[in-house]
């Protein structure tokens, strides 16, 4: 059986919406991350097999496989096959284990594993409220969740005591800790620049994320609650954003072939469903799952990505497995950086990696809550 490792990360920087990325289609900003892991390496196009993407609102200028539309706007090698899936916001981590699984069962010795999405361009919902027809069927077994994703994190925070102080004081620390890393150079090696529209027909280069801001535990006190009586705000929510990443997979044997150093391979892969009233406990019962598969506790692992889709989410998260705060988000997360549904899986795959090889440890924890009431969850070792 076939070793699969990593060999190249990248991610562009993350916009806010109708910011600056915002004058870019999906395409363009999918084919950067899509060249920029050949490029670091110096890997032909024809030696991809696959490439995988994610990708949630695929309708528009997101529809028709949009990984291979990118890929196809690059004008490189046109046998390259591509796909693109959509498991919500675990999109993007979902194509990184569809990717280490082929090469691991022999399929391909090379591939591409992305996600994106441009939120300011493609609104999310827009495949399903302008669309024909409802997903559900008359039987459909189980309760509409109320206020769906918003309702799912104020249950979320009822059934692990999260009040609204302690999500405001979450909603502080991820920004603290995103504008740290920026400050620090954490996200440098990280994030490849892009060329955006101005807005006054000319171009301007986007080299850092857009969504920090100056966060206040007194700010986020005045803020109106995103449901009434509920504990989440702007401020302890997932922003809304563009943006794109990529990772390069091959096999071991074929990294050696090249000359490539293999930097961090997958020990284990969940994705799982999880209880749909809640809708978001999806991480909870993915690392549950996923340390039970590895034989592994919490305690081993060196640092975790747990997606900011709610300060609750990652909280309640906390306290179910009795996690080390300060192993969690160390460099903030969507509440502070952004989400683009897509691309957000890919792009914790990418940020773990290079802050395990920053701090010179070995293992990380990526786990997403994911619509439908679904949870992924990724284990990496740097090697």
């Amino acid at each position: 059986m076939a070793e699969a490792v990593i060999v190249a990360a990248a991610r562009t920087p993350i916009g806010r919406r109708d910011g600056w990325l915002s004058g870019l289609k999906a395409v363009e900003l999918l084919r950067t991350v899509q060249r920029e892991v050949l490029d670091r390496v110096g890997l032909p196009p024809s030696e991809v097999d696959q490439i995988i993407g994610g990708c949630v609102t695929q309708v528009g200028e997101q529809s028709l496989n949009v990984t291979r539309n990118a890929w196809l706007s690059t004008g490189l090698d046109p046998e390259v096959a591509c796909t693109t899936v959509d498991v919500s916001c675990g999109s993007a981590q979902q194509a990184n284990h569809l990717v280490a699984a082929l090469i691991t069962a022999g399929v391909i010795d090379v591939g591409i594993a992305c996600g994106v999405e441009s939120m300011s361009r493609v609104p999310v919902g827009t495949n399903l409220y302008q669309g024909p027809g409802h997903y559900k069927t008359d039987d459909y077994p189980w309760d509409d969740p109320p206020k769906a994703q918003f309702g799912g994190a104020e249950r979320i925070a009822a059934k692990y005591g999260v009040d609204r102080a302690a999500a405001d004081a979450y909603g502080v620390r991820s920004q603290q800790r995103a504008a740290r890393a920026w400050a620090q150079g954490r996200f440098d090696a990280e994030v490849v620049a892009v060329r955006a529209p101005d807005g006054a027909g000319g171009s301007v280069e986007v080299a850092r994320d857009q969504g920090l801001r100056e966060t206040t535990p007194k700010g986020l006190a005045a803020l109106r609650p995103t449901i009434d009586g509920g504990v989440h705000t702007a401020g302890t929510t997932s922003q809304i954003s563009d943006g794109a990443a990529a990772v390069l997979w091959m096999s071991a044997e074929r990294a050696a072939a090249l000359g490539l150093r293999p930097r961090a391979r997958m020990l284990h892969q969940v994705v799982t469903g999880s209880d749909p009233y809640l809708l978001l406990e999806g991480p909870v019962v993915a690392t549950r799952k996923i340390l039970d598969r590895a034989k592994m506790r919490l305690s081993d692992i060196d640092l975790a990505e747990v997606n900011e889709a709610f300060a609750a989410v990652v909280l309640g998260w906390t306290a179910a497995h009795d996690a080390d705060p300060d192993r969690v988000n160390v460099n903030g997360g969507a509440i502070a950086l952004g989400h683009p549904l897509g691309a957000s899986g890919t792009r914790l795959l990418v940020s773990a990696l290079h802050e395990l090889e920053r701090t010179d440890r070995e293992l990380a924890l990526v786990t997403m809550c994911c619509g439908g009431a679904l949870g992924t969850a990724s284990i990496l070792q740097r090697m």
